[in-house]
């Protein structure tokens, strides 16, 4: 499903090359669960957001789905990333100026789907992550682990066939990171590739793997 060759990405400071990827060489099957391991500084979110086509190598292949996504326009690869990607960040990226129902239904924007489907699916995800009461907040006013929750629903409401994450329980208390967790699993059983990045070695015992990466490579 995903695979990447001979990745390269580094950053020119004069005459020299600060490399923050080096030589990935990365398979990953439809129905796998990877987690990412390593040091901050290790590469670990600049590989994830490679893999979600959220920046590019400076050299190197990426197949998903055996197209070859360096290759292709900017648009076709937004298309490639709304149609099959969910993407849950750190750093929450909420529309500061759409409500919680407002962020979550974002993705389903892109999908041809009528107002009424819309509406059934963000219905169930508020409720899944018993979120109702929250709806209609903004997520300044929101907790960090409330808006990390919505970050999620959000990126599960286009149904997406690959699911990445970076640090997905980081802001969340071990209950909830538990129960995340537990969701990811079943998403997983149910066909969901995921990709994790976590620096929780509980968290990475959830995947079928687990990749270390240290300066730029994978261990």
């Amino acid at each position: 499903m995903i695979k990447l060759e001979q990745l390269f990405k580094w950053y020119s400071q004069g005459n020299n090359r600060s490399f923050v990827l080096k030589d990935i060489n990365l398979s990953i099957e439809a129905g796998d669960f990877v987690s990412i391991m390593g040091p901050s500084g290790s590469g670990k979110s600049t590989l994830l957001n490679v893999i979600g086509m959220l920046d590019e190598p400076n050299e190197g292949k990426y197949y998903f789905m055996g197209e070859d996504v360096l290759a292709m326009k900017t648009k076709k690869r937004n298309q490639l990333f709304q149609a099959h990607m969910g993407y849950v960040f750190q750093s929450y990226h909420l529309i500061d100026e759409l409500t919680v129902y407002e962020n979550i239904e974002t993705p389903l924007i892109y999908k041809n789907l009528s107002s009424a489907d819309r509406k059934a699916i963000v219905s169930d995800l508020l409720d899944r992550f018993h979120i109702v009461g929250k709806k209609d907040l903004f997520p300044a006013q929101l907790s960090g682990g409330q808006q990390q929750i919505v970050g999620i629903a959000r990126a599960l409401a286009g149904s997406p066939k690959v699911l990445l994450a970076d640090e997905p329980t980081g802001n969340l208390n071990s209950k909830q990171g538990e129960e995340i967790m537990e969701l990811f699993t079943q998403l997983n059983k149910d066909g969901v590739t995921i990709i994790q990045v976590t620096h929780s070695e509980k968290n990475a015992a959830y995947g079928h793997r687990i990749l270390e990466m240290l300066d730029g490579q994978i261990k």
